[in-house]
C-alpha cells in the first residue's frame, strides 16, 4: 500500500460541504466515487485537512488516501480528474510517507473571504462574494483585526454544535485588502474552529459599520460567549486557500 497526498480545488456552490452525508452531494463522495472506479469497484476513503461547509470553496484543499496501485505521481491527477465532475479538480498528487496525515500534520491554514462593497450587486460574482453595500471604516476594521491576532480562547467565535473542547487557537495574521469594489479578508492560523473565520469576518464588518468599536474585540474574546460576537457571514464568500505542513511542500498550486 502507498499513501498519496493530493491537492484539490472545488467550487462549493452545489455541494453540501466536504464530508460524506447520506443522500447529499459532497466533495468527498465525488472524489471517493472517482477513486472507486480507478480501483475497479474497491472503495477508497479520502481524508482531508479539514471539513468545509456547504457552499464553501477551496483553492488548495489537501487530502490523502491509501492505494495498492503503482501509478506515477504525475499521472494521478489525470486519472482522478477523468472521473470527476467539472466543479472538482485535482491539481497535484505525490507519494508520501505512510504516517502522513492531511489533517493532523497541518501546521497552518489560510482562508480568504471575499466581499463586494459596491452599491449594486455583480451577479456574475454572486456565488463567490458576499454583497455588502454599506459604508465601511476600513481603518477601524484593521485595528479590530489586530486584537484577533495571537493565541486566544476563541469560544466567542465558534458556532454551537462542535464537539471540540479546546477553544484555544493561534491566528498569525489577518490582512484586509482593498481591490476596487471588493474587500478580501486573508486569515492565517494554526487552525480554526467551527465557523470561526466566518464569525470573525462578520464581526469585523460590524466594526466597519460602526456597530462595534475596535477595542470591543478584546472584550468579546474575554467573554467566551458566542452571543457577544457578530453574525456568521454566508459560506459562499469563503475559500480555503492553502494548507501548510512542516518540512513539506505548500499546497498552494493555484
Amino acid at each position: 500500500m502507498q499513501r498519496i497526498k493530493a491537492v484539490v480545488s472545488y467550487d462549493g456552490t452545489d455541494f453540501s460541504g466536504w464530508q460524506v452525508q447520506p443522500e447529499k452531494r459532497t466533495v468527498q463522495s465525488e472524489i471517493e466515487k472517482a477513486l472507486t472506479k480507478i480501483h475497479k469497484g474497491s472503495h477508497v476513503e479520502v481524508t482531508a485537512s479539514g471539513r468545509t461547509d456547504a457552499s464553501v470553496h477551496a483553492l488548495g484543499q489537501v487530502m490523502h488516501f491509501d492505494t495498492p496501485l503503482c501509478i506515477p505521481d504525475e499521472k494521478w491527477p489525470k486519472a482522478i480528474n477523468s472521473h470527476l465532475p467539472e466543479d472538482v479538480y485535482v491539481l497535484a498528487a505525490e507519494r508520501t510517507t505512510a504516517d502522513f496525515h492531511a489533517r493532523f500534520d497541518a501546521i497552518e491554514k489560510e482562508y480568504i473571504y471575499r466581499v463586494q462593497t459596491n452599491s449594486q450587486p455583480d451577479i456574475f460574482r454572486r456565488r463567490y462574494t458576499l454583497f455588502y453595500p454599506y459604508p465601511l471604516n476600513i481603518e477601524n476594521m484593521k485595528q479590530a483585526a489586530e486584537h484577533l491576532v495571537g493565541t486566544h480562547d476563541f469560544t466567542s467565535f465558534c458556532a454551537s454544535g462542535t464537539d471540540v473542547k479546546d477553544m484555544v487557537r493561534t491566528v498569525y495574521k489577518i490582512d484586509i485588502l482593498e481591490d476596487r469594489d471588493e474587500l478580501q479578508f486573508v486569515l492565517r492560523g494554526n487552525g480554526f474552529l467551527y465557523n470561526m473565520v466566518r464569525i470573525m469576518v462578520g464581526t469585523l464588518l460590524e466594526v466597519g459599520r460602526g456597530k462595534k468599536a475596535p477595542h470591543d474585540i478584546s472584550e468579546l474574546l474575554a467573554a467566551r460567549d458566542r452571543g457577544k460576537a457578530g453574525k456568521t457571514v454566508p459560506g459562499h464568500g469563503l475559500f480555503l486557500a492553502e494548507v501548510k505542513y512542516k518540512n513539506r511542500v505548500s499546497s498552494n498550486y493555484a
